[in-house]
């Protein structure tokens, strides 16, 4: 995870990366899906995996919003 000493720039570099990863996985999800002979198992697992980058894009893109005065 990002240390709250992360710079903005550095928390936008590391959510690029993670859409990236996100986008290859829906890729390879929507492939692997398609193929008579796919593996269940591993579908489940790329899917997890989908849903956790997704969390951690969520908490970086939180990081990014100014704290607003109460």
């Amino acid at each position: 995870m990002s240390e709250p000493s992360d710079t903005p720039s550095r928390i936008v570099q590391r959510l690029t990366e993670l859409r990236q990863e996100h986008r290859d996985i829906d890729a390879m999800i929507l492939r692997a899906s398609v193929s008579v002979e796919h593996d269940e198992l591993a579908l489940k697992r790329m899917k997890k995996r989908k849903l956790k980058l997704k969390d951690m894009i969520v908490l970086l893109e939180n990081q990014l919003i100014p704290d607003e005065p109460a």
